[in-house]
């Protein structure tokens, strides 16, 4: 069988769990965020002052911290899922 069919019938990722799409839409919502509040600075500044940075900075740590959350739940998923052969908790 020729490589690529081989790699189009396996499956590439566990099944997603509800809590994975709870992660998974938490991060994606602050990495949209985050754009919003680096493309907006300006405007945030004239609205908050000197707080608009520190606004972004938190948002930034935050979209961080949840993806490394979120990228080490989703690898625990998928490797229980590629060595069990079943759906993760």
């Amino acid at each position: 069988m020729p490589l690529w069919l081989d790699l189009l019938r396996t499956p590439m990722a566990a099944p997603e769990t509800g809590k994975l799409r709870r992660l998974r839409y938490l991060w994606q919502s602050l990495c949209a965020l985050t754009a919003l509040c680096v493309g907006f600075i300006t405007p945030l500044r004239q609205g908050i002052g000197g707080a608009a940075p520190c606004l972004a900075a938190a948002v930034i740590a935050a979209t961080l911290i949840q993806s490394l959350i979120y990228w080490a739940a989703k690898q625990r998923a998928d490797n229980a899922s590629l060595n069990a052969g079943e759906r993760p908790e």
